[in-house]
């Protein structure tokens, strides 16, 4: 292995860890959140940051290291699941058009060309506002566009590899199509869109974030990072660590997410 392959490895690596670090804590938020996240007091309204609460507390006198702690588990899951689902209907979509083809990819194309007509945010803002809000809602908004860009990637490889002899080969052999598409096609197809899952995970952070600071998301009181953005901003030049603490977690888990995917991305370029 070359010294450019070792830094690349090393650079995925510590991603890795750090995308690893902010899961568990995303996982064990309950656990070790310092306070009651949603517990209320008047006493402690928009008190600043202190060795009893190191994130200090917001107008309702909340803990804002819980809530940043708890909005984390709630962001990030809401994230990888929005992603998984994404991906499978966008791996599903993408194989059955590149390798049928005919009447089936024309439709399927043609509405993907539709929805990436739109700007991402702007269908996910209309559709949110149709659905009334909501965490669900939020998803759902996002999901209707994202899924374009992992069908369109899954059919250009399938396009590619699905001429190839060993699928001719399999076809000789009198193997069904969801058979070939299952056992030969989608293991080689996986990788490259694995990567791009990779790198669709900060943008689709910033849009549930968005869509909560919005009021089209995370409903009060629930815990999340851009719903408490939302509610702190009134308040900003008074108690500026209800705002600041919040966008801060954001930033910081896009950047590594970001990082992440980049990092994958470079290793794999440099591994052809």
């Amino acid at each position: 292995m070359d010294k450019k392959k070792k830094q690349l490895k090393r650079k995925v690596m510590i991603a890795a860890a750090c995308a690893g670090v902010l899961v568990v804590l995303a996982l064990l938020s309950g656990v070790i959140a310092p306070n009651d996240p949603y517990a209320t007091n008047a006493a402690l309204i928009r008190k600043g940051p202190s060795a009893a609460y190191l994130f200090g507390t917001d107008n309702l006198g909340r803990c804002v290291l819980s809530r940043v702690l708890v909005g984390a588990r709630t962001t990030i899951a809401a994230t990888f699941i929005l992603v998984a689902i994404s991906f499978v209907i966008g791996i599903l979509v993408g194989m059955l058009c590149g390798f049928y083809g005919g009447i089936v990819d024309e439709v399927m194309m043609r509405i993907a060309d539709l929805m990436l007509a739109f700007p991402q945010m702007v269908v996910a803002i209309a559709v949110a506002g149709i659905l009334g809000g909501g965490l669900g809602g939020a998803m759902i908004a996002l999901g209707i566009t994202m899924w374009t860009s992992f069908a369109r990637l899954a059919r250009s490889h399938t396009l590619s590899i699905k001429n190839e002899p060993y699928i001719q080969a399999a076809r000789l052999l009198g193997k069904s199509g969801p058979r070939i598409l299952l056992i030969h096609i989608m293991p080689n197809i996986l990788e490259p869109v694995l990567i791009n899952a990779l790198t669709q995970i900060g943008t689709t952070m910033i849009g549930i974030s968005g869509l909560s600071f919005l009021g089209l998301g995370v409903v009060a009181p629930q815990a999340e990072w851009g719903s408490m953005i939302n509610e702190a901003r009134a308040y900003i030049q008074i108690a500026p660590w209800a705002v600041l603490f919040p966008a801060a977690a954001t930033v910081i888990t896009i950047i590594v997410f970001n990082y992440l995917g980049d990092a994958v991305m470079e290793y794999r370029k440099a591994d052809q």
